[in-house]
């Protein structure tokens, strides 16, 4: 059994760690960008064995992990558990923390300051937050102050219900101007890459050729500079409903069910655990112990 390296202190470069700057020069070199979501320390050394880029620890917890029906009800304390669970399995991939809802709406100050526990408690790389518009002095106020920033434009399923649900966006001219325009925007406000979700493909391919930081596509075609999925989705374990971009690699949700429902079995009729599941103890040490329990009892 080999053992992994220790995982340095936050702050400090990790041995063979993707530098934030190697994403642009991907992106220059047409080489794309692999983004998927962890929860936890083994997803996170899976993923980095893998070879993934980067690591997104998603709001998508809330969902997957957690079982809310939403990603709103996510927590910074619940992301910050998880993103150093993450860095602890994980590597060479940048980790970027998604900011949940409530986390940087109110002001800069707070988006800021939650910012910055992401990096100091958790190790993040960076952090990823949704939205333009509004959120651009966010975004300003992160990035000047030395947190790098992911962007997020298209659904946005924080603000889902304004969006009229969990639907395609920029699917008429004038909102996929304001999509091209939201884009823009976020890169002069210092983002080093974005996110484009449930966005068409011409739209996205547009919005890709426009900008210098790399775009990452989740439902918005092959044009994008990266692609991310959610672990869950990917693996097959999410038994709710999946968005039509989800392609599912493996289905490993029965296979689970299958291993526990033989596990429980074999326990009922005891089967197992069997002897090569257990431990001996030396005859002499078994006689001892007998004796010493027989002066137990009678005592």
């Amino acid at each position: 059994m080999t053992t992994r390296p220790r995982k340095p202190a936050p702050g400090t470069p990790a041995p063979g760690k993707l530098a934030l700057p190697e994403l642009a020069e991907m992106k220059r070199r047409g080489d794309r960008i692999v983004m998927i979501t962890a929860y936890d320390a083994p997803s996170g050394r899976i993923a980095d064995d893998a070879g993934v880029d980067v690591i997104l620890v998603g709001d998508s917890a809330a969902m997957v992990v957690l079982g809310h029906d939403s990603t709103v009800p996510a927590t910074m304390d619940e992301l910050i558990i998880l993103t150093r669970a993450v860095n602890r399995g994980a590597r060479r991939p940048l980790v970027v923390a998604d900011m949940p809802f409530g986390s940087f709406q109110v002001s800069n100050e707070q988006a800021l300051e939650n910012a910055i526990r992401f990096v100091k408690e958790a190790g993040a790389d960076a952090v990823k937050l949704e939205g333009a518009g509004p959120m651009l002095p966010r975004v300003r106020a992160l990035t000047g102050a030395g947190v790098p920033v992911m962007g997020h434009i298209g659904l946005t399923p924080q603000t889902a219900t304004m969006l009229g649900g969990f639907k395609a966006q920029g699917r008429t001219a004038a909102k996929a101007v304001r999509l091209y325009e939201d884009a823009l925007t976020l890169q002069e406000a210092g983002c080093f890459a974005i996110v484009l979700e449930a966005v068409p493909t011409p739209v996205a391919e547009a919005i890709t050729r426009a900008l210098e930081i790399p775009t990452i596509g989740i439902g918005a075609g092959a044009g994008c500079d990266g692609q991310v999925l959610v672990w869950h989705d990917l693996l097959g374990l999410y038994e709710g409903h999946a968005p039509r971009f989800v392609k599912q690699y493996a289905e490993l949700a029965p296979l689970m069910q299958q291993a526990v429902s033989e596990y429980a079995g074999e326990v009922r009729d005891g089967s197992f655990p069997a002897a090569q599941h257990t431990y001996s103890i030396p005859e002499e040490e078994l006689a001892l112990f007998e004796e010493a329990l027989g002066e137990v009892r009678a005592g």
